[in-house]
């Protein structure tokens, strides 16, 4: 499984996208000695959040140093927004419940002491402006607001930019990026993994952190349903419009010929 090829592979990994199954096989295949120990952007705010000498950078990582490494193979997966954000709060509810008071009590878990003690509307749409911050973040169309900012936190870099403008940054960021693959189409992945480095992975119909929903069954609805308003089912879907409009414009990688 060991690849022929030196060159550095960065894999942008968005939450709830097959990520940690692909960053599996992505180390196997390099050596874990060789996988850059941050793998959080949060680990390394201030930076270097991609260290030299790494072949993997795999991550929920901001991207703004990824021009400083020698010719890498960037990448990364995308997912219908909509299931992608109601598989990341279900994931999220899941987690927090395995939790102890003492735990849910620590600074880094407050994400997840708010979805135990919060409905999904106040989840989504209440608390202080502070928390509303935290949730556009993670939540609100963020493809656009990661690729058109290069960070995981970049809603509050884009928050009052044209709809459409967004979408043309995002584009524009996505320009940077080797290849897109869609999360239906990952054997596209495993082909250009064997084309380019020499190497096998196996992440077509490969699980890892696949949550409690039956295999490929829709979470959305439940999340809408848990809405108590028409408004907050309005507001919850807006979260998705730009994403999807960024989607319908982006040239996911096809198989080679």
């Amino acid at each position: 499984m060991t690849a022929r090829s030196a060159q550095p592979i960065v894999f942008l990994h968005i939450p709830k996208t097959a990520g940690q199954t692909i960053h599996n096989q992505l180390a196997q295949m390099v050596g874990r000695d060789a996988v850059s120990p941050v793998r959080v952007h949060s680990q390394a705010p201030q930076g270097p959040q991609m260290p030299p000498g790494y072949r993997l950078y795999s991550g929920h990582l901001d991207w703004t140093e990824v021009d400083g490494l020698a010719d890498p193979f960037v990448f990364t997966v995308l997912r219908d927004p909509a299931e992608r954000i109601a598989s990341f709060y279900f994931y999220l509810l899941a987690e927090a419940r395995l939790l102890t008071p003492q735990e849910l009590a620590l600074p880094g878990n407050l994400g997840k002491a708010n979805i135990l003690k919060m409905s999904a509307e106040e989840y989504f749409f209440g608390g202080n402006p502070g928390w509303q911050v935290f949730i556009r973040a993670h939540y609100d169309n963020f493809y656009c607001s990661y690729f058109a900012t290069r960070k995981m936190r970049g809603w509050s870099d884009i928050r009052t930019l044209d709809p459409a403008a967004l979408v043309e940054r995002a584009l524009a960021g996505l320009a940077s990026v080797d290849r897109v693959y869609s999360t239906a189409g990952l054997d596209v992945l495993e082909q250009d993994i064997a084309r380019m480095f020499g190497a096998s992975i196996r992440v077509t119909d490969n699980y890892v952190n696949a949550g409690q929903h039956a295999r490929g069954e829709a979470r959305w609805p439940k999340l809408l349903a848990l809405m108590e308003t028409d408004k907050a089912r309005s507001a919850l879907e807006a979260f998705t419009t730009r994403d999807a409009d960024l989607m319908a414009r982006v040239r996911f990688a096809q198989a080679a010929d």
